[in-house]
């Protein structure tokens, strides 16, 4: 049996083997992801973003309990810090979650960020496929949480939590525009200590400063995810938005700009390996060398290699 047709009845076992394919050979990959693309498209993805501290994995993992109670099929892509000497990712699959991970129908996969400023790399759409195509109902992507960088999650997500907690100091530093206007939903977890109220006041005056049009009005929950506390109500407004998001159309333009992420992606990441293979190693050494002993600067090398580039693509097509 071929491994996509594992995958479309739940091997976890031949999903593994693709995630580390896509991981370390993307191009070997591909024709498996081109197999299952026509069976995606099912799942819920629910993107759960913050700053380092605030308890997205405990939210994540209670949110995945709460769905197995309901007999819901789920899929947790935790996106860890790349190493920069392996690429792979350095903090491995969550020890919070290592109840679940003997749970058959949860399966989990921790991602390097690989570098990426928003935390999310090439890998990560190509994983919700696959786990989409596994037959989950729900994948939650928990993200690396460094800030305003962490907008690309967005693209990737029909539904978006931002976790943040009090007792940060200047809390309303977790929580600037950029990242303000990606959250659908916003989770004050560890809500049992001091400042929580400040924090939710101050949330709620910078949604109402928001100039933008909203046909959705963001809640602001109360959560303590160490007691399983808040849960309930969490998961009802998540439910309110994606019936809000699919009413008002907004659910197929963030699906369509998914798709429109994924495509520039791997043009992004074609043009990158076509322009190294027509350049040569040799070519670069050369002009690294010459910026290194300043010789030149990085923008005439930048300008010579493009040169280059164009000559052989020149060459190629002849």
């Amino acid at each position: 049996m071929s491994l996509s047709k594992q995958i479309l009845q739940g091997d976890s076992r031949a999903v593994a083997k693709l995630i580390t394919m896509v991981e370390d050979d993307f191009q070997s990959a591909q024709r498996f992801l081109e197999e299952l693309h026509p069976y995606c498209g099912k799942a819920i993805v629910v993107g759960i973003t913050g700053p380092p501290g605030s308890g997205k994995s405990t939210v994540t993992d209670q949110l995945a309990k709460y769905l197995r109670r309901k007999e819901k099929k789920v899929g947790i892509i935790a996106i860890d810090p790349s190493s920069p000497f392996t690429g792979g990712a350095i903090l491995g699959d969550r020890i919070r979650m290592q109840d679940l991970a003997t749970d058959k129908d949860v399966f989990i996969r921790s991602v390097g960020s690989r570098g990426h400023l928003g935390g999310l790399s090439r890998s990560t759409q190509a994983v919700v496929k696959i786990m989409d195509a596994m037959g989950k109902d729900f994948i939650f992507i928990e993200t690396v949480g460094v800030g305003q960088s962490e907008i690309d999650i967005i693209k990737v997500s029909d539904i978006v939590l931002l976790i943040v907690m009090p007792g940060m100091g200047d809390d309303i530093q977790v929580i600037k525009a950029g990242i303000m206007e990606i959250g659908d939903i916003f989770v004050v977890n560890k809500a049992d200590r001091d400042g929580t109220d400040r924090l939710i006041a101050e949330i709620e005056m910078m949604l109402h400063l928001e100039k933008k049009v909203k046909s959705w009005e963001k809640p602001i929950l109360k959560t303590i995810g160490t007691q399983n506390i808040g849960f309930d109500s969490l998961w009802m407004e998540i439910e309110k938005c994606f019936h809000h998001l699919e009413a008002s159309g907004e659910m197929i333009q963030r699906r369509k700009n998914r798709t429109r992420k994924e495509i520039y992606d791997l043009l992004q990441e074609s043009w990158r390996e076509m322009f190294f293979d027509l350049i040569g190693e040799d070519h670069l050494e050369k002009e690294v060398e010459k910026v290194s002993r300043q010789d030149d600067d990085p923008y005439h090398a930048t300008e010579r290699l493009i040169s280059i580039f164009k000559e052989n693509l020149f060459k190629r097509g002849e």
